[in-house]
């Protein structure tokens, strides 16, 4: 995804990020490159959008970057059946040249990670030498790592399921040897009355030390793991805090023992570790909830296409799919990528991409979308866009960049979280040196100091924002509403004007017939005459009249002797009566009078309606009225606007009184009528300029300046073109009430997180000086390490649930706007009957 001439974007994989906190390391690791503008890491899609300048740095050094700082990443985050896999999985290969063989890069990832990624890296290995030639495994490898990582594989899917699988592990080791320790330690021996010896003649400490080497080693080891990378990376994280708080319990008791044994906690350290494993396993399983609408997306895309070569149907890999190549979609089959339809006809049920509820359909020169489903007859697509071009990849591209974009709260609480480990380290230091102070035994200092440390985990802090950004973008993404940044979502929540274009936005921009007024003659009948002449005629309003015939159930009859009056209208003679269908001037060339229908077509013109008088065998017939078709949901959409506190106004080019039409049809509150589209912009301005928080809604083309000049903008329509530069939300579908529903997201997003932020400052307030011992000498109140312990790894979860709770919000359904369509139709009409 470009963002300017010089500065790219790409979203890149970044696997074993275990600690929401611990993302400030390939933050700060990246940001240091030269050529790298921004970083913005994301735990819970284990993904970072990087912007650099390709002129200085590739994805292949991005790439080796990543996986210096510890982590796993196999290139860019796409789904590897839109983008051909081989792609990346060369530019991973080669970058892991740089300095050192795969074999190597492979081992030191496997080693930093300790998250079952071994096999992974063990994929890419052998792919392909330094000098760009395959030895004898390399196609074998390829093909096995591209039927290995499937659908998108690398966006965190596999990647998270696989690093919760880990993090039980750990814990189930952890939490048994924990239970053996704390039963041949002094709680063991003196609360719960455990008498068995430990085995071999053994002293206690002894035994508890050979059990505990598993936990520090192998379980806890994550810890120490991502302490040292943090600290490399010059960044405090939580790695930091627990690797001290089990550390410094442990070498404390190693100490002791080796020295000659005394009093000892193996079991606080031990016991500890497995808390904040298991909290941490829990939280994991939560936030992978969150990333649910990007893992549904990525598995849309079909593995396989039929392909017509040479008057041949061959199937082939969808990434093989290239530009011009003609394919064939089968009733039940999903079309393979973009493209538009060359032969047959069907319904293409577009939901799982658009968020369109009704199948659509499609005939010869209909564009369809990679991924949707084919529901009943055979067509023959010509594909136009494929790989990172279609409709689906740059969804895909634009969900990712927002959920893993930083709301300026979240920002905020990073550089919190910074200084909060580092107040986490001082306040234990100090707890520490306080307690020796007033007299308290080493042990008795050393567990206050540890629980400080342990309590003050900032994790909660990091996954405040991110967990509900990814579950409202998702919950966006699910009905065709892509926000591109977590700016967006806040700014969405603050709106309290939306401005709408028209054309194209409250309205198809297409006529369609609102009035028939027939006098001296049967209603039907004179619709029966109009439409056979109009069915004769290429005029745009000729359409509409046929269409509206054809819903009514008009009788069809036969057209002769037609003739086209260019500027004026058409005649033709119709079951043996002469018929006129046109305007004025028609009416006058044909001596028609009419007068009889003169007052009604003046009220009609007046509400800027376009009347169309009709003359049979030269008399005045009727009128019919036509206008731009509000579309079925407008009135919806303003309702539930209105009913969220927000004022609506409409723009638009048109004259006032068919501005004044539209307005009063769907209850506007404020019309902005004959505006030149260079001018939009200027009257957003003027808005802004009286304190509104402004939202543009247009078509995305000509209201360019007026989206980018709002404090948001809305592009509604996008269909295939998602990538619209000046827009901060696309909305995929042409429909209005997805503007309500954008703003309730962003609402309810924003207030998730406000309430994720607070419980997790709230919680550290309340937590510290408890922790400390403040409250032990006068109220007896303290927490022991294995209490801080759950109690922090419960506030991430709490976060994380809390975020999750967001797929419960309550969105304007299209159903809702059934009621709104009868009365649109009775007000269409009201003037004239």
């Amino acid at each position: 995804m470009q963002m300017s001439a010089h500065i790219q974007t790409e979203v890149m994989e970044v696997q074993g990020v275990n600690w929401a906190s611990s993302k400030a390391v390939a933050e700060s690791v990246l940001s240091r490159r030269a050529g790298v503008l921004n970083v913005e890491a994301n735990p819970v899609a284990q993904t970072a959008s990087v912007a650099f300048d390709p002129r200085q740095i590739s994805i292949a050094d991005l790439t080796t970057w990543v996986r210096d700082c510890g982590y796993h990443c196999a290139g860019r985050s796409v789904p590897q059946h839109i983008c051909d896999p081989m792609q990346d999985l060369d530019a991973t290969t080669s970058s892991s040249t740089h300095g050192s063989d795969n074999g190597d890069a492979a081992a030191r990832s496997a080693d930093h990670e300790g998250t079952g990624h071994g096999a992974m890296d063990a994929m890419t290995d052998g792919v392909a030498d330094p000098h760009g030639g395959h030895g004898g495994k390399g196609e074998p490898a390829v093909r096995s790592a591209k039927e290995a990582m499937g659908h998108g594989s690398s966006h965190g899917g596999s990647s998270m399921a696989s690093m919760v699988r880990d993090m039980r592990n750990r814990f189930v080791v952890a939490a048994v040897l924990s239970v053996a320790i704390t039963l041949w330690s002094p709680i063991g021996r003196e609360v719960i009355g455990f008498s068995v010896p430990a085995p071999f003649g053994l002293r206690d400490d002894v035994f508890a030390l050979i059990l505990s080497l598993p936990v520090i080693f192998y379980s806890g080891w994550i810890f120490f793991d991502g302490a040292f990378r943090a600290l490399r990376a010059r960044t405090l994280d939580m790695m930091v805090l627990v690797a001290v708080g089990v550390g410094a319990g442990w070498l404390y008791s190693l100490i002791v023992t080796l020295t000659g044994g005394g009093d000892v906690f193996y079991e606080a350290a031990t016991v500890l570790a497995s808390f904040v494993l298991l909290g941490h396993w829990i939280e994991m399983r939560a936030r992978g909830g969150a990333n649910d609408a990007v893992r549904t997306l990525l598995e849309l895309a079909p593995a396989k296409a039929l392909v017509i070569r040479d008057g041949q149907t061959v199937e082939v890999s969808t990434s093989e799919v290239l530009v011009g190549d003609l394919m064939q979609v089968r009733p039940g089959a999903k079309v393979p990528t973009d493209g538009t339809v060359e032969d047959g006809e069907s319904d293409i049920d577009e939901s799982m991409v658009t968020g369109e509820s009704l199948p659509v359909s499609k005939s010869v020169g209909s564009p369809v979308i990679g991924a949707t489903v084919n529901t009943t007859g055979t067509l023959r697509v010509r594909a136009t866009k494929v790989g990172a071009d279609s409709a689906l990849a740059q969804i895909v591209a634009l969900v990712q960049a927002a959920q893993n974009s930083k709301a300026p709260g979240q920002r905020l609480a990073d550089r919190a979280a910074f200084w909060l480990v580092l107040v986490a380290l001082i306040g234990g230091s100090a707890t520490f040196a306080v307690w020796m102070i007033t007299g308290a035994s080493v042990q008795t200092a050393l567990l206050f100091a540890i629980t400080v440390v342990v309590i003050t985990c900032p994790d909660a802090l990091g996954l405040a924002t991110p967990t509900a950004i990814m579950v409202g973008t998702g919950l966006g993404a699910k009905r065709g509403i892509l926000f591109k940044n977590a700016t967006a979502l806040e700014a969405s929540a603050r709106i309290n004007v939306v401005v709408m274009d028209k054309t194209g936005t409250l309205t198809k921009g297409e006529p369609e017939v609102t009035d028939l007024i027939a006098t001296g003659i049967d209603r039907g009948h004179l619709l029966a005459l109009v439409a056979a002449v109009e069915r004769e005629s290429e005029h745009p309003l000729a359409g509409a009249v046929v269409n509206y015939a054809d819903s009514q159930g008009a009788a069809v009859l036969k057209a002769d002797e037609f003739n086209n009056v260019p500027g004026h209208g058409a005649g033709a003679v119709v079951d043996g009566r002469r018929v006129f269908v046109g305007n004025r001037k028609l009416m006058t060339a044909q001596g028609v009078d009419i007068a009889a229908v003169a007052e009604q077509r003046e009220q009609l013109a007046s509400t800027g309606r376009t009347a169309v008088l009709v003359a049979v065998d030269g008399q005045v017939a009727g009128v019919i009225a036509l206008a731009d078709a509000v579309r079925d949901t407008a009135a919806a959409a303003i309702t539930a606007l209105h009913e969220a506190g927000i004022e609506v106004a409409m723009m638009t080019g048109d004259n006032e009184a068919t501005a004044r039409r539209i307005a009063a049809l769907l209850h506007i509150d404020t019309v902005i009528a004959e505006v030149l589209p260079q001018d939009k912009a200027a009257k957003v301005s003027e808005l802004q300029a009286a304190g509104k928080r402004v939202a543009m809604v247009g078509d995305g083309v000509n209201d360019a300046p007026a989206l980018a000049q709002a404090d948001l903008g809305i592009a509604i329509g996008a269909g295939t073109d998602v990538a619209i530069e000046t827009a901060d939300v696309v909305l995929m579908r042409s429909d209005p009430l997805d503007v309500p529903v954008a703003l309730r997201i962003g609402k309810g997003t924003l207030r998730k997180m406000r309430q994720n932020l607070g419980w997790a400052i709230g919680y550290n307030v309340v937590a510290l000086p408890i922790a400390a011992g403040v409250f032990e000498p006068s109220l007896g109140l303290s927490l022991s390490p294995e209490i801080a312990a759950i109690s922090m790894s419960g506030s991430s979860v709490i976060v994380a649930v809390n975020a999750l709770l967001l797929k419960r919000l309550r969105l304007p359904q299209a159903s809702e706007a059934e009621a709104t369509k009868t009365r649109a139709a009775d007000l269409a009409a009201e003037p004239t009957r």
